[in-house]
């Protein structure tokens, strides 16, 4: 069982284009696309890694599931307004999935964790996962989140499972689809 290091990841940044694109075109163009017959996914990442995002966006799109991400601009990590908690609850309400991009600094971030929380109010807790992310050359110092949560290990090279708090696995595609 093994957590996805940072530079595997960012391998998959413009893995499924033909051409390079900047991060933010790359995430301009997700943006643009069309939420029909895709999978309502939220997908939780700290506001400022956007190479981050995308590598994770192109990850899992691998799973020849079509998704649909939702995710807020220009989100400051102090802002949690009343506006912004009833836009977040009502764009996580919309989503059948919560996926929480689970980076060294995402794992500081409060603005992440108070997100996770509101999710906790409206989505199932096998719905909530988690995909670490740990530091190159690094063990993922996250462990305590990997007790609670749902999270998305490589089983082998290319073929992901979540693995459960209580032992169960199940194989990532197959959760996207249920």
């Amino acid at each position: 069982m093994s957590i996805l290091p940072k530079y595997g990841l960012l391998q998959y940044r413009n893995s499924a284009r033909f051409y390079i694109k900047s991060v933010e075109e790359s995430l301009a163009l997700f943006k643009q696309e069309t939420k029909d017959h895709k999978i309502p996914l939220f997908l939780i990442h700290k506001p400022d890694q956007q190479e981050e995002l995308d590598s994770a966006i192109n990850f899992l799109n691998n799973f020849r599931v079509m998704l649909y991400v939702d995710w807020l601009d220009d989100v400051s990590e102090d802002d949690k307004s009343e506006e912004l908690t009833q836009t977040i609850l009502q764009k996580i309400t919309a989503s059948n999935k919560f996926i929480f991009l689970a980076t060294e600094e995402a794992l500081q971030s409060k603005w992440c964790n108070w997100v996770i929380r509101l999710a906790k109010t409206k989505i199932k807790t096998e719905d909530i996962i988690i995909l670490p992310i740990r530091s190159d050359f690094d063990d993922f110092q996250g462990e305590d989140i990997l007790q609670k949560h749902p999270y998305i290990y490589e089983v082998e090279e290319h073929l992901y499972h979540i693995q459960y708090p209580n032992g169960d696995s199940k194989a990532l595609a197959d959760w996207m689809i249920h």
